[in-house]
């Protein structure tokens, strides 16, 4: 049986992925900084800053989900060495969560991307949009609308494709777990487009409450963010923002269909589950 490696089991598309594996009875080692996990899954512990922990992580793993550490600027520098192990471990097959934004060759992530097909026998890049659990769980947008019902960007009226998370973690699964190599490029969106004053009129709604979209441009989003985010992080922030604002993230794919045989879930959907 094939033992699959899940790097930020805990997190955004980790959690869902070792849930969706382990609805398909696969043979799942969680890998996070604590090493507890669900019922009927192995955990150790992992740190992509930490060279210690990852021979034990790679232990007779056949393929693996690796997620970046967040915020780094350079992924990299600890990701291609850890990919180099992999192969000596004899890993197989390697899907790796980018960006839809950032393509291969590009900036941070799009350099792992490129080295990809040096370093791993089969491999894959999820490549997601914007998750629409920025808007219920734990980031940004989420909180100021909670707090003050205002999402601030500087999008303008740009529009994204947003994608939910458990919907990524299913692409991500058929990658692992299919018994041919998976494309080897999986762009994920969800089924339309919206703008961020379109999620706020959908979050007014649903929550019977006024949340309003704030635009900036992008150096006063790099103030608005302040001290609450690192100064390299915020100007990323502004960067995609702006990005956005000139329609480089307006478009849907049909990836979710695709890999898994039905529609991907809409913001509407997920804004009625999280409020029932």
């Amino acid at each position: 049986m094939s033992r699959y490696l899940i790097t930020g089991a805990t997190g955004n598309t980790g959690a869902p992925l070792v849930s969706e594996l382990l609805r398909r009875g696969e043979n799942v080692v969680a890998a996070h900084r604590r090493a507890t996990s669900p019922a009927d899954t192995a955990a150790v512990t992992f740190d992509w800053y930490d060279p210690s922990t990852h021979d034990r992580a790679l232990e007779d793993v056949d393929a693996m989900y690796l997620v970046p550490p967040p915020l780094d600027p350079e992924p990299q520098t600890v990701m291609i060495p850890f990919l180099k192990l992999a192969r000596e471990h004899g890993v197989r097959r390697v899907v790796l969560l980018g960006a839809s934004i950032v393509p291969s060759g590009g900036p941070a992530i799009g350099q792992v991307h490129a080295a990809l097909p040096e370093l791993a026998i089969e491999w894959s890049v999820v490549r997601p949009t914007w998750f629409m659990q920025n808007f219920t769980g734990e980031h940004r947008h989420a909180d100021s609308v909670r707090e003050d019902g205002v999402i601030t960007t500087a999008t303008g009226e740009g529009k994204v494709g947003f994608v939910d998370v458990r919907d990524i973690a299913a692409v991500a699964a058929v990658a692992l777990v299919s018994s041919a190599p998976p494309p080897e490029d999986l762009v994920v969106t969800g089924p339309e487009t919206l703008s961020f004053s379109d999620v706020a009129s959908l979050l007014s709604t649903t929550l019977d409450r006024t949340v309003s979209h704030r635009p900036l441009t992008p150096s006063r989003l790099i103030d608005h963010l302040g001290d609450s985010t690192p100064a390299a992080a915020a100007t990323v922030f502004a960067q995609l923002d702006s990005l956005i604002a000139t329609g480089a993230e307006d478009y849907t794919k049909t990836t979710v269909q695709d890999l898994t045989g039905r529609p991907p879930r809409t913001l509407q959907d997920l804004l009625r589950e999280v409020n029932t």
